[in-house]
């Protein structure tokens, strides 16, 4: 069974709950098991990364949007310095989030090796 975050059962929603405003954000949000399950397909059918991908949307489930996309901003390159890079990958794991917090800690090796990193 695939849910919203709030726990709703997804086959229960519909355009029209939508359109009379019966549904709330948090209804309609996946949930990080549905990401789970996703990630144990993906893994089953050959594709390793895509389940990573999968069970690091899981952990991120919890944070506010606007953080996500902090998060991804920080990650391009020029944009963040390998200590502010390390540093985001401190917090995440402080944060019950361990796979974003390798994420990071390896884009801060591999962004100072490349070049990527903000000077």
């Amino acid at each position: 069974m695939s849910r919203g975050y709030s726990g709703i059962d997804v086959d229960r929603i519909s355009v029209d709950d939508v359109r009379r405003g019966d549904l709330t954000l948090e209804d309609i949000r996946i949930h990080p098991e549905t990401l789970e399950h996703q990630a144990q397909v993906a893994e089953e059918h050959g594709n390793p990364q895509l389940a990573s991908n999968f069970r690091r949307a899981a952990e991120l489930t919890r944070f506010k949007d606007d953080e996500i996309m902090q998060l991804y901003e920080a990650l391009r390159p020029h944009r963040s310095t390998v200590e502010e890079l390390q540093t985001i990958a401190d917090d995440l794991e402080s944060r019950d989030a361990p796979l974003n917090a390798a994420l990071f800690a390896q884009a801060a090796s591999v962004y100072q090796r490349r070049g990527l990193a903000r000077k």
